[in-house]
């Protein structure tokens, strides 16, 4: 496999407190990885760092082969919206848009051609099951319709790579097995890549591995 994100001595400090004391990690093209420890071992705060919503005290990133926090403010937000996907616990859709128009929006921030993001998130949301809810609002679709919708969001830009945080943490245990299995049929199909920090242990077990935080450090990693 190809190595597609490589990171080197991250750290982040929020006042006092280290929260990330020199994160070195690699993942590979096509890998499903998770990412577990205690509630502030620095998890979600990795995950933002990776995704480049945050930036790093130091070290380095560097994600399909370019060096991202070398990037202005400008260059990094259109890097992370052309090459980065991103699942949140919470799906963060917006109510006022469909399905179809939420899917939509990275295309269009991208400045891709209106019919063609159009014609991809429709066949995306057919893909994950929800053709039937393409003009349904989120307030009209149930907890897992919402999330699939999100993934589907996620996967418009044809991304490098995606991060999820605690992706079924807002589901039942039914639409969290499904979406877990979701990931891995993405991985199958398009050998998406997928970062999720999760506390659910099946979804930890089931990743190709998993990556053990303590203390703001890369404590283990189980090769499953």
């Amino acid at each position: 496999m190809q190595t597609l994100l490589q990171a080197t001595d991250l750290r982040r400090t929020y006042g006092n407190l280290p929260v990330l004391k020199g994160i070195n990690l690699t993942i590979q093209s096509g890998e499903v990885v998770s990412v577990v420890g205690a509630s502030g071992a620095g998890k979600s705060t990795l995950l933002h760092i990776l995704g480049t919503l945050d930036r790093p005290d130091s070290g380095e990133l560097v994600l399909a082969g370019e060096s991202a926090f070398t990037l202005n403010d400008r260059e990094l937000a259109r890097f992370r919206n052309e090459r980065i996907g991103f699942i949140f616990q919470f799906h963060n859709l917006l109510p006022e848009f469909t399905a179809l128009e939420n899917v939509c929006l990275p295309g269009f921030i991208a400045g891709k051609p209106e019919a063609d993001v159009r014609k991809r998130a429709a066949e995306l949301l057919t893909s994950l099951g929800l053709k039937d809810r393409i003009d349904h609002f989120p307030s009209q679709m149930s907890g897992g319709e919402q999330q699939r919708t999100a993934v589907a969001r996620a996967l418009i830009n044809q991304p490098d790579i995606v991060f999820a945080d605690e992706p079924s943490g807002n589901l039942d245990s039914q639409n969290a097995q499904e979406l877990h299995q979701l990931f891995f049929n993405l991985r199958d199909q398009f050998g998406q890549t997928f970062v999720i920090v999760t506390h659910n242990q099946q979804l930890a077990e089931l990743a190709d591995r998993t990556l053990t935080i303590r203390d703001g450090q890369i404590g283990d990693t189980k090769n499953l």
